[in-house]
């Protein structure tokens, strides 16, 4: 289930019907530095946003997903609308936002969630990007164990893993503070899942919904 940049992945399950509910998570930890001769250690907090914006046909953003803890006068400075955690045709539910990352070693559990149900997705949708952004000095490959998956189940139950993304593993994430994990899209009555799997030096998650309303302007 490991995911590959450039794979596309198949909304089926092993009984050939739709996967239509599943969950899209991030896991990561803090970071612990040693002082005192490694006697002592201090533990800081690692601050990552998963997000995932909607785009209509001609890929323009008609709804989004992403903390309302950011400040609206940011937001507001490139033209962005103010945060928030479910999408306006029930579809997406954030399951908020985690400033800290696991303190205390993986838990196993994902510090933020969106939940999706595709059987609610407006028709006006065709397109719905899933991405990460550190809100923090660090780059991707400093954050423990920091990945995203994508799995059947709930935000404590996981059944079935679909896809699964090492952000921390990957060498070339050096610098790097965001992702576009992978993208949905719509053909007919049928959704694929792309893993894109692409990294930047964003400085801000505005950045990045810029960059991802350009390079996606269209479903192909």
């Amino acid at each position: 289930v490991t995911l590959k940049k450039g794979e596309k992945i198949s909304l089926k399950k092993d009984d050939g019907t739709k996967l239509e509910q599943f969950c899209v998570g991030c896991n990561w930890g803090a970071i612990k530095t040693k002082t005192l001769f490694g006697l002592l250690s201090t533990v800081h907090d690692v601050d990552l946003d998963l997000s995932c914006i909607m785009l209509d046909e001609k890929g323009q953003m008609i709804d989004h997903i992403y903390s309302p803890l950011y400040k609206k006068e940011f937001l507001r400075a490139y033209g962005m609308p103010d945060g928030k955690l479910s999408s306006w045709d029930s579809a997406f539910h954030h399951s908020g936002d985690d400033l800290k990352g696991d303190t205390d070693g993986d838990d196993g559990l994902d510090n933020e969630i969106i939940r999706a149900d595709l059987t609610k997705v407006s028709p006006k949708i065709f397109q719905i990007i899933f991405f990460l952004n550190n809100c923090g000095p660090e780059d991707f490959s400093q954050i423990p164990y920091a990945s995203i998956r994508m799995y059947e189940g709930t935000p404590t139950h996981v059944e079935k893993i679909f896809a699964a993304y090492n952000v921390s593993a990957v060498p070339n994430f050096a610098g790097m503070t965001a992702l576009i994990m992978g993208r949905l899209t719509r053909s007919e009555a049928n959704w694929k899942f792309d893993a894109i799997g692409d990294a930047f030096p964003d400085k801000n998650i505005c950045e990045t919904i810029l960059r991802i309303q350009k390079l996606y302007k269209k479903t192909s």
